[in-house]
């Protein structure tokens, strides 16, 4: 028995968004553990980078850490947008996509060795684009300039 006042779709395209999102964050966290295995382990290549004056080695908890938080950020960000701002999508495609381009400046400045750096590069790279691609297919498309809470609320499945 349903005890909401929700539509069933409202409910369902809710849910959908939540398992979107959710295998978003898996898949960016799996494919940049993939890319760390492949070039760490696989191909030799050290990951390091400087870290206030001292050297330090970007394994695979820094990595899978790195890639969960910042979906898990981006998943935040959208879902206060599409609650507050009526272009919700093209907003955050274009907050994520200047934080993407910001975050390669951590691979460029730390890096110890050209081949460190592109790798590095590659993983801002691959995370930010697997986020940006998977959030913005799940969010809530754009509301009429006149609509109002209730609509918003029924659209967002809330």
């Amino acid at each position: 028995m349903r005890t909401t006042s929700q539509p069933a779709s409202a409910s369902n395209g809710a849910t959908r968004r939540r398992v979107t999102r959710a295998l978003t964050v898996a898949a960016a966290t799996g494919a940049a553990l993939a890319l760390w295995i492949v070039t760490g382990p696989v191909a030799g290549i050290e990951l390091t980078v400087d870290r206030a004056g001292a050297t330090a080695e970007v394994g695979p908890a820094a990595v899978a850490f790195a890639a969960v938080v910042s979906g898990l950020a981006g998943w935040a960000l959208l879902a206060v947008l599409e609650r507050s701002v009526r272009r919700s999508k093209m907003v955050w495609t274009s907050i994520a996509l200047i934080v993407l381009v910001l975050s390669l400046v951590g691979p460029l400045a730390q890096a110890r060795t050209g081949s460190a750096t592109a790798v590095l590069a590659g993983l801002h790279l691959l995370t930010g684009t697997i986020i940006i691609a998977g959030m913005a297919s799940s969010a809530v498309p754009a509301r009429p300039a006149h609509s109002t809470a209730e609509e918003t609320r029924r659209v967002a499945g809330q």
